[in-house]
């Protein structure tokens, strides 16, 4: 495997040596919002009552982290392709215990490759416990996703969902991804209203996650519509949004946000114990890591393949 990676395998993942590459690992705005992201958390710390970090630590638990939906291997990666990644990527992850989740993009391939890569792993699984295999990191591989769609004009987005539902246990929209210019042009991606994903939560019979909360116009979407899960993310510092971190985002608004969905996730510069025990503590159910997790992944691919079934996660 070549190691020609976007990610430059920083020691502290701030954003600072990849600000405004796109494709790659950085953001728009020249990373700015990467950045508040990650500073975002030791900001609102001290605002935090020492208790409720206390018992967000002493009831921490692997079940309350996932995988966030990654998409674009080779353009922002610097993988050689779609298909190959997800497999080990998303095996990397369960591993490592975490919950995965299944991201979108154009080409249809992206979405497919993850779809294919979930079914891989439960298939994996069935026949570990068929065989009675002692392997307790195969057995506990997720059998499903948390399957997250680009805002597409609503026939297509219902197809999409089709494809989903075989390895999905939450459907979401990736609502922010709207700001995409490149990609909103490319293939008509919409804001969709409450009665759209009301629609697909309709359609598909599945937990609805509305992701990419983060503007007072999202904000009044959660309220309209009471999802299941409503999803604070900025698309790591990588849309046209808001300024801002999802920290602070979180901190200012979960009162708000807790009165119209069942469970609240969070992403966006969680990069330490310090940081899940805050966004735990402030109220969210499941937090989401990327840019880690896709760094310790392709760590591991460097330093040899045995690395990528002996993970350290960071909370550990």
């Amino acid at each position: 495997m070549s190691a020609n990676y976007k990610c430059r395998l920083c020691a502290d993942c701030d954003g600072a040596a990849c600000a405004g590459e796109l494709p790659g690992m950085g953001g728009v705005f020249d990373g700015k919002n990467f950045s508040l992201n990650v500073e975002g958390w030791k900001k609102i710390l001290p605002l935090i009552p020492q208790e409720k970090l206390e018992e967000a630590q002493a009831q921490f638990s692997v079940e309350r982290m996932r995988l966030a939906p990654i998409t674009g291997a080779e353009e922002n990666v610097g993988w050689p392709d779609e298909e190959s990644f997800y497999a080990p990527f998303y095996e990397f992850a369960a591993r490592c215990g975490l919950k995965l989740s299944v991201g979108d993009g154009c080409p249809d391939n992206k979405l497919l490759a993850g779809i294919a890569a979930v079914k891989k792993l439960s298939q994996a699984k069935d026949a570990a416990a068929s065989n009675r295999a002692p392997d307790a990191a195969t057995l506990s591989t997720p059998k499903k996703a948390a399957v997250f769609l680009k805002p597409y004009p609503q026939e297509k987005l219902l197809e999409r969902a089709e494809w989903a539902i075989p390895v999905a246990e939450y459907i979401g929209v990736d609502i922010d991804s709207y700001n995409i210019v490149t990609m909103r042009n490319k293939v008509h991606l919409e804001k969709k209203t409450a009665a759209q994903l009301n629609e697909l939560r309709r359609a598909t019979k599945l937990p609805l996650v509305v992701k990419g909360v983060f503007t007072q116009e999202s904000l009044g979407l959660i309220e309209e519509l009471k999802p299941e899960v409503a999803y604070i993310s900025n698309h790591g510092g990588r849309v046209e949004t808001d300024i801002g971190s999802t920290a602070e985002f979180m901190l200012a608004n979960i009162a708000r946000i807790k009165k119209s969905a069942a469970a609240v996730w969070v992403d966006g510069g969680l990069r330490s114990k310090e940081d899940i025990a805050a966004a735990l503590a402030l109220g969210g159910k499941e937090v989401l890591l990327g840019r880690p997790m896709i760094s310790s992944f392709l760590e591991s691919v460097t330093k040899g393949s045995q690395r990528i079934f002996q993970p350290r996660p960071f909370w550990l």
